[in-house]
């Protein structure tokens, strides 16, 4: 079934968001950090410590900021190594790599609603996502993959999953999430989404099945 015949059955169209790491996609991120560690000259503490431990990367997924090319050159200030753009995307694209069974289901998603993806990413990522992750491409269209920073806040703070919802037209009832982490997906269900905590491709196609079902039987 379509997702025009869902809409049909109840005047709207159900919206699957799915996470990108550990869940549609392994992230390799020590490879990542392998990487920035040549280009640096720092070790992977010093590395990690400049950028990630100090709350910068937490605060540009969460939109700040809002420019890919201030959040290179913040980046770059920071770790104090030039990286070229090119450079940032093309060694996040080769640590993350995609799991085809999660892909499936993500198709079985697009076949009853909408799908489209919310990952905890800063706005460069954000501008490249049908690059680190080219095979949802085909799935969901590149307009509806999406790094948090674009919302203006970050996974689990319940304001980027309202944002979302606004963003699609859709109401929480109507509305599916996907994560690895309990955190995440608690956020989204604490303003009405229904949330699934991913442990594998099996049991998230079940629960897409399992939401699709439920909402036919509400019609």
């Amino acid at each position: 079934m379509r997702s025009s015949y869902w809409g049909r059955l109840r005047g709207v169209t159900l919206l699957f968001v799915f996470d990108m790491d550990d869940v549609l996609y392994d992230y390799d991120w020590r490879a990542r950090m392998q990487e920035l560690t040549l280009i640096t000259g720092h070790d992977l503490h010093e590395l990690r410590r400049r950028w990630w431990i100090s709350g910068l990367e937490w605060e540009a997924e969460a939109g700040e900021p809002s420019d890919p090319d201030e959040y290179l050159r913040r980046v770059t200030e920071v770790i104090g190594a030039p990286v070229s753009r090119e450079e940032w995307v093309r060694i996040r694209s080769e640590a993350t790599h995609a799991r085809p069974a999660a892909l499936d289901a993500v198709r079985r998603a697009a076949e009853v609603g909408r799908v489209a993806l919310l990952t905890n990413n800063g706005i460069l990522i954000h501008h490249h996502l049908h690059e680190v992750a080219p095979e949802l491409v085909p799935i969901m269209g590149r307009e509806h993959m999406h790094a948090s920073a674009s919302f203006g806040a970050r996974k689990p703070d319940p304001l980027v999953f309202e944002r979302v919802l606004a963003h699609y037209g859709a109401a929480a009832a109507d509305t599916f999430f996907a994560d690895d982490l309990v955190e995440n997906v608690a956020g989204a269900e604490s303003i009405g989404i229904t949330g699934h905590v991913y442990t594998d491709a099996g049991l998230l196609l079940a629960a897409i099945e399992s939401f699709a079902a439920e909402a036919e039987d509400a019609a």
